[in-house]
């Protein structure tokens, strides 16, 4: 039986699209032109981008058209896992995006392009950010209770560069570093490609078992701390203000450095202050636009103490000279103006709801998480294997990120984290719905 003629169109768009025959970026035909050109109808014509779009292969933009997405780059990817198929749905990497944005980018363009220091954006800039720069990313982070000086900002290329130049500056090949027994993967990567030693602690619900951070402390010759106090990945707490002071008091007796990573500090409506703000002598907090505003928007912030400043623009320089003036300069308009800001609650807005899906779909299921962030934890049973649940629901289209990436100790549990920001609500309620049958029915096999 002859495929249906739509689904000939779909096909052979794709093999262009794949084959680098349609480039990325391209302008396709209009619904009504493809329908006249195809001798189709309209409602065919849309059918066949509906599901280019859903293959991850085009993306439509209102008002301007439908165009071929760039698929060399996927949609989503985890640090140290394979790359996500295009035709998978992606709950394994989060890439927030909000109705709008790509608006938002086009009107800042046509500003900076109108801007009387156009030329200036073309040259070198300070390693460490222009002073102008700094002093935005300094009230930014003051409306997120962290009062701080200009002089001791650091602008860099995300919030994983900022982590990366912290390592270079601060820390040296086997030195031991304290990172919760789950962590993000990200500082993983760094601490393999510098050799440090990662001492994992176990966690309690509300963060790390600071008993057990103390004994290692006292044990062993902890140069740096690095934890995420306000909305940990992947397990969502927030630590409790209490919590904050004794990890700071445990740092002031035995010397290490804390390493704060805030990236997702912005989710959590009125946390307790961030460990900067209380240890300014002995913390780098480190933070971003890439998760709150766009993951493309590589701009990161590095609040130091003075001492380490000079090392981390020297860490900088060797990495990358400067953040692109460009993208620094839509980002602090962005900072001024008040788009972060409204960016920023909508997307708490946006968590909220995609977490209250997950909860819905998944309810009876021990989900662990945060009520306004952008993913959840599932432990598995005892006898369950993730890999096996991941790769049952590859078969399904299906992408999740299991444990392995995120565990620091010896022994690695039974347990996937969904991402929930990186498709629409609909489709993460289907998508929900399958990975909580494949669960269920792998966990009874």
């Amino acid at each position: 039986m002859a495929a249906p003629r739509y689904k000939a169109l779909v096909d052979a768009f794709a093999a262009d699209i794949r084959s680098g025959r349609l480039a990325a970026g391209a302008r396709l035909p209009t619904h009504r032109a493809l329908a006249a050109r195809e001798g189709v109808a309209v409602v065919t014509a849309t059918r066949v981008y509906a599901e280019l779009e859903a293959m991850g292969l085009v993306s439509r933009e209102q008002g301007r058209g439908t165009f071929v997405r760039d698929i060399a780059v996927p949609a989503g990817h985890g640090i140290d896992q394979q790359a996500v198929a295009t035709d998978a749905v992606d709950l394994n990497f989060n890439c927030p995006s909000l109705p709008g944005q790509a608006g938002l980018l086009r009107q800042a363009l046509r500003e900076v392009a109108g801007s009387g220091d156009l030329e200036s954006l073309l040259r070198y800039q300070p390693h460490r950010g222009r002073p102008q720069d700094r002093a935005s990313v300094a009230r930014h982070l003051g409306r997120r209770g962290l009062a701080t000086d200009a002089d001791r900002i650091l602008v860099t290329n995300g919030a994983q560069h900022g982590l990366a130049v912290t390592v270079m500056a601060a820390l040296d090949a086997g030195d031991v570093v304290a990172v919760d027994a789950l962590t993000y993967p990200g500082f993983k990567v760094l601490a393999h490609s510098f050799r440090l030693d990662l001492e994992p602690v176990p966690a309690t619900a509300d963060g790390p078992d600071l008993d057990a951070l103390e004994r290692l402390c006292a044990t062993r010759p902890v140069r740096a701390i690095y934890t995420m106090p306000t909305l940990h990945n992947p397990l969502g707490w927030v630590m409790p203000a209490a919590d904050r002071i004794r990890l700071i008091e445990i740092a002031r007796r035995h010397g290490p450095l804390i390493i704060e990573d805030a990236s997702y500090a912005y989710l959590v409506e009125n946390p307790p202050p961030p460990l900067a703000a209380t240890a300014p002598d002995l913390t780098v907090h480190v933070s971003g636009l890439s998760k709150s505003v766009a993951t493309g928007l590589r701009v990161g912030f590095v609040v130091a103490p003075p001492p380490m400043v000079p090392s981390l623009e020297r860490a900088i320089r060797a990495t990358t000279w400067n953040t692109p003036a460009l993208t620094t300069s839509i980002a602090c308009r962005w900072l001024d103006d008040g788009t972060v800001d409204h960016l920023e609650a909508r997307k708490r807005e946006d968590a909220r709801a995609r977490q209250a899906i997950a909860r819905q779909e998944l309810a009876g299921l021990p989900l662990i998480g945060h009520p306004s962030s952008y993913f959840t934890w599932l432990p598995l049973p005892d006898d369950a294997r993730a890999d096996r649940l991941t790769a049952t629901l590859a078969r399904h289209h299906i992408s999740v990120a299991t444990a392995e990436p995120f565990t620091t100790s010896a022994r690695t549990p039974q347990a996937i984290r969904l991402a929930l920001g990186s498709t629409d609500p609909d489709s993460l309620r289907s998508t929900l719905r399958t990975v909580r049958r494949v669960a269920v029915e792998d966990a009874c096999a």
